[in-house]
């Protein structure tokens, strides 16, 4: 009998995202043409797809609307095995308006609907599902108790709690840190919350190009515990590693760099990295953390060449296929 695939457990948002593509960002008072398309989103239905296509048998805990949006993600979901735990609501199903430039960057905002009403009560009925988990994933587009009550039951049935503390003007308390094995902020969420956490204030735009022991001190008083993984966009990540849990790494911080993709659209980049790091973290307990980031960075590159959210994240044998000559 075949063994079972590693299973992985996203908690968070599904959004139908309304997209326009134009030459540049709008500025205030300003209206512009663009190409128009729409599609599926949320930062959590992101990250389940592509935790799915990377391999991991996944579930994805959510809240929807009876609505066409609703209809969307359950039939999305079944096409893509993914195992839907979702709570019905009353309110609409999320949404989100997106714009993306010529150079593929993106403004976002988000209409949270059904994705406000996830409770710890719904988390809490699927305890068997968390527990059955080697990763649990979430973001911030969902309430925090109900986060905080899915991260209990990673750390009561020994999963690692990876939280992606996005989007920036989201809170993530002390008490969510402290559930929390590794956080994936980046450049902009990282800078947030060392305001809000340390009273600190760094550029986003300068953060690239720190020093290591700068970024890593900046790191270790954040989440003191933990793994923190700072994504850079072209720059790729840094990673800063408590001492004595290191997760197989042989530094306490160190970079990895950006893959060499031609990006057309950088939205949901963010969540193809989540995904697939997860994906890579349930799959392969014993290998190193830097082994799964090279993974997670291709993946995320890959996504970049294709335009959309969901929709857009590779199969594993994609990104294997496509970056063969470098493993």
């Amino acid at each position: 009998m075949a063994s079972p695939r590693p299973h992985v457990v996203v908690v968070g948002s599904f959004n139908v995202d309304h997209v326009w593509t134009v030459a540049s960002l709008p500025r205030p008072g300003e209206t512009l043409s663009g190409h128009y398309h729409t599609g599926p989103g949320g930062k959590g239905f992101n990250q389940a797809t592509a935790a799915a296509r990377a391999g991991a048998d996944t579930s994805f805990v959510c809240a929807l609307g009876d609505d066409l949006g609703g209809q969307l993600a359950r039939a999305l979901a079944a096409a893509d095995g993914i195992h839907l735990r979702d709570l019905p609501c009353e309110a609409p199903t999320g949404t989100a308006g997106i714009y993306v430039d010529g150079d593929g960057r993106n403004s976002i905002v988000i209409g949270p609907g059904a994705n406000a009403e996830l409770s710890v009560e719904f988390v809490g009925q699927h305890a068997g599902t968390f527990g059955a988990a080697a990763v649990v994933l979430a973001q911030l587009e969902s309430p925090v108790p109900a986060v905080e009550a899915a991260f209990a039951l990673a750390r009561r049935s020994g999963a690692l709690a990876l939280l992606n503390p996005a989007p920036a003007d989201a809170v993530a308390p002390a008490s969510l840190l402290a559930l929390a094995d590794v956080i994936t902020p980046n450049e902009t969420e990282f800078c947030a919350q060392l305001v809000r956490h340390l009273g600190e204030r760094l550029s986003a735009d300068q953060l690239p190009g720190l020093d290591d022991d700068t970024l890593h001190s900046g790191c270790r008083r954040l989440l003191p515990h933990g793994s923190v993984v700072i994504t850079l966009g072209a720059a790729g990540c840094f990673v800063s590693h408590a001492e004595g849990a290191l997760r197989g790494d042989a530094r306490a911080c160190y970079r990895v760099p950006a893959a060499a993709v031609k990006a057309v659209d950088t939205t949901g980049a963010g969540d193809a990295f989540n995904g697939a790091l997860a994906a890579s973290l349930a799959a392969r307990p014993d290998a190193s953390f830097a082994d799964h980031l090279h993974y997670a960075v291709r993946y995320a590159g890959l996504s970049t060449e294709r335009a959309g959210a969901a929709v857009a994240m590779p199969r594993d044998a994609d990104v294997r296929a496509r970056f063969a000559a470098s493993n």
